[in-house]
Formats: structure tokens, C-alpha cells, sequence
């Protein structure tokens, strides 16, 4: 045996050859990228944390910032831009009640056109669901659109009891609600079918749904364009619906989507924006009847 077989020096090479034997093994099924050994599962997508109600959104001062946003900035954008025409603005200049205004979905710039065509008084009482998994991926994100347009997250994926939870305390607090029940932007501007959770959430709140449709979005603001163009916009509103008592909520469902198509067409349609008498009757103000506290 050689005499340096046992010196120190042999030790301590030895330990280091095998100390960076250990590291390239380690490397090897590690990956410093992605610290997990190879034989692990594959890793599922990243589930980001359930973003709050945002009721900072719904309360004073907000709302009055949010008013002085719209007024001074949203709105004139979207009449500058567009001009857009509203039909049947009588259905929702004296809400007696909360409803859900249900409209086909095309465009980022559906929202902003849904709150140009309401009232003052009915723009500042609704708030709009939005995509939870893409409004507010990023928080800050989140709260911002949130200040501009009173959002709340919205869930895509989840069930229709999932959905209704948040939607209808809002509904119970007094709150209009705008919902797309297409769930995503039409690819080509044609009305996809509606989901099923517009009816449920009509039918468990005893909720009436007003029937919306947007024409000339995509064409302003296709899915994909980060930037709107001129163009022209017609936006006809339809007389509240309610559920009929045998009726179930993909029923109700059916007939929403149905309502909307309709209004898509070019010809005035009776049946759901109503007769010159019963949108004379809608366009009166309605008189308020206050309690004097006796009892």
C-alpha cells in the first residue's frame, strides 16, 4: 500500500470527490428550477387564493369617487367613442326592486356600454360579475377594475351553488347585478349558449332578469384588441322577466337566452320590450310611498 494511502490529504480528497458525487446526483433529480425530485407526481396548476367580496367597493367614499370616474371619464369616453343607442331605457329609469341584467357578451367594452345605458340611479346601485379567474388573478388588478366598474369575483368553474351564494346577498342588499351567462367573450361575435346559473340565481332569489343585447361590440373591440375603435353600438333592453311557477331555472334559462336573440334582430319585438303602452307606463316615475313610523 502506497504511503500516501492514509494521510489526511487522501481523506479529505476523498470526501470531496464523493461530496460532489452527492451534488450532481442530486442535481440530476432535483432541478434547481423547479425544486422537486423527478419521481414526484407532476405538479397541477396553481390554485390563486379566493379574492375577497370587495364591500370596500359598495360602501362611502368609494362610491362617490366611483360616481366622479364614470361621469368624468368613463362615460364621455364610451359616448365619444361610439355614441351608442339605447332602446328601451324606460325598463330601467324606475326600478321597483333589485334585478339581474342579463346580456350577451362580446367584448371588454360590453360592461362599459351596459352602464352607459342605465340611469344615474340604476348605474350607481349595480355591480357587475367578473371572471374571478381573470379580473382578478392580480389583485391589484382586481381592486382597480373594481373601483371603475363596482365588480365582484365571479366564479366560472365553480357550480351554480358556488355562484349563488355572493350574487344573491348582493341581490337581497338592493344591488342590480350584470351578468354574461355566455361565461366567456363570443370568439365571433354570435350569442353562445347561455349557462344554466342565470336561471338558478333568478329562480332561488325570486329575482327578475332583464334581457340585454350589445350590437356592434366585437366589432369595436374584438376579443384580443387591447384598444377600442369607432363604431357604431345599439344596445336594446327588454321588459323584466320572472319565473313562472312550474318553470325550472334551465328552463328559465332558455327563455333569457331566447329573449336576447330576439332583441338581436333588427325589428321592433313587442313581446319583450313591450308595447308603446306598457313602455309609457314603465317611463312615468314612480311614486314613493313612505311610512310615517305609527303603529
Amino acid at each position: 500500500m502506497a504511503w500516501y494511502s492514509e494521510g489526511p490529504l487522501t481523506r479529505l480528497a476523498a470526501a470531496a470527490g464523493g461530496a460532489a458525487r452527492d451534488v450532481s446526483r442530486m442535481r440530476r433529480g432535483w432541478h434547481w428550477d423547479t425544486p422537486r425530485p423527478h419521481t414526484w407526481p407532476e405538479r397541477g396548476p396553481v390554485v390563486p387564493p379566493p379574492p375577497g367580496d370587495l364591500g370596500w367597493a359598495r360602501v362611502e367614499p368609494v362610491r362617490s369617487i366611483r360616481y366622479l370616474i364614470q361621469r368624468l371619464l368613463l362615460l364621455p369616453f364610451t359616448e365619444a367613442m361610439v355614441h351608442p343607442r339605447v332602446e328601451g331605457r324606460e325598463w330601467v329609469r324606475e326600478l321597483e326592486r333589485p334585478v339581474i341584467f342579463a346580456a350577451n357578451h362580446s367584448s371588454h367594452a360590453d360592461t362599459s356600454l351596459i352602464l352607459h345605458s342605465l340611469t344615474d340611479t340604476a348605474r350607481d346601485r349595480t355591480v357587475v360579475a367578473a371572471a374571478a379567474d381573470y379580473w382578478f388573478k392580480h389583485p391589484i388588478l382586481g381592486n382597480i377594475v373594481s373601483l371603475f366598474l363596482n365588480t365582484f369575483p365571479f366564479s366560472r368553474t365553480g357550480g351554480a351553488q358556488g355562484q349563488l351564494h355572493s350574487s344573491s346577498q348582493l341581490l337581497k342588499s338592493g344591488w342590480n347585478l350584470v351578468l354574461f351567462p355566455e361565461g366567456s367573450r363570443s370568439p365571433d361575435g354570435r350569442i353562445q349558449e347561455f349557462k344554466p346559473g342565470v336561471g338558478h340565481l333568478a329562480k332561488e332569489t325570486g329575482t327578475p332578469v332583464v334581457p340585454m343585447h350589445i350590437q356592434g361590440a366585437f366589432q369595436v373591440m374584438p376579443r384580443g384588441q387591447r384598444l377600442p375603435v369607432p363604431g357604431p353600438i345599439r344596445v336594446r333592453i327588454g321588459k323584466p322577466m320572472t319565473v313562472q311557477r312550474a318553470e325550472g331555472s334551465r328552463e328559465f334559462t332558455a327563455r333569457v337566452e331566447k329573449a336576447v336573440r330576439t332583441l338581436a334582430t333588427s325589428d321592433k319585438q313587442p313581446d319583450i320590450q313591450g308595447d308603446w303602452i306598457e313602455r309609457w307606463q314603465a317611463s312615468k316615475p314612480r311614486e314613493l310611498r313612505y311610512e310615517n313610523g305609527e303603529g
